[in-house]
């Protein structure tokens, strides 16, 4: 059966992914900070709570209200009514508060319409190189399976942003989490930063899409 979309409102990218996120899977968008990541979450958040539906976002770096209501306008406070934010300040705390959104999407009480963890990664990579950073993999790796889980049985769309590190062989940009992170999601976007206010969009990964690149900007109200 054909796959349904949630759309991005950049018709650029829709084009790039075939509609815009997939409704059954996880969405992985990874870059440098400052390249529209959270942007680009929040503006998804204010589509699909203006439609009515209902977005569970967990936050681990600290939402800007000043930037949601920038993009909400006079529909602010619809927005709001449906939005269901957590701002969990350690791994243990994230890893309930993914739970909780699982939960949420599955009891169908309300209609969940999408899920975000901006960043899952925030409080992981604290961890790395510590006594507990076991622990934090196998915390990391629960969340995403129960996100994977969510998005095929609800289903619905689930997008994930995650940091970067820099290779010390070549300097290259890498996503913090290892391989599972990036088997997990089926959609992976990297975000590269350009000159001023523009920024790039590349397709890494796609299970029926070819990569590509579109470019967009960072204006007062979001990503255009």
């Amino acid at each position: 059966m054909p796959t349904d979309h949630l759309p991005t409102g950049l018709p650029a990218l829709d084009g790039l992914l075939g509609g815009g996120l997939d409704s059954d899977a996880v969405t992985e968008v990874y870059g440098e900070g400052g390249t529209g990541k959270t942007i680009f979450c929040l503006q998804l958040a204010v589509r699909v709570a203006r439609g009515g539906r209902w977005v569970v976002y967990v936050d681990t770096e600290g939402l800007s209200v000043d930037k949601l209501e920038a993009m909400a306008g006079g529909d602010l406070a619809r927005v709001l009514e449906h939005l269901l934010i957590s701002s969990p300040s350690t791994l243990p705390e994230q890893t309930r508060a993914v739970a909780s959104a699982v939960r949420l999407a599955r009891d169908h009480s309300r209609p969940v319409g999408l899920i975000v963890v901006d960043s899952a990664t925030m409080h992981y990579r604290l961890e790395l190189g510590g006594k507990d950073e076991e622990a934090a993999r196998r915390d990391l790796g629960l969340e995403m399976a129960q996100l994977v889980s969510a998005a095929l049985q609800v289903p619905v769309p689930v997008l994930v942003t995650n940091q970067v590190w820099r290779r010390v062989t070549d300097g290259a940009l890498e996503p913090v989490g290892g391989a599972f992170l990036n088997h997990a999601a089926k959609t992976i976007l990297r975000f590269d930063r350009l000159p001023g206010e523009w920024r790039r969009a590349v397709l890494v990964k796609h299970r029926s899409r070819p990569e590509g690149a579109v470019e967009f900007r960072i204006a007062g109200h979001g990503l255009e």
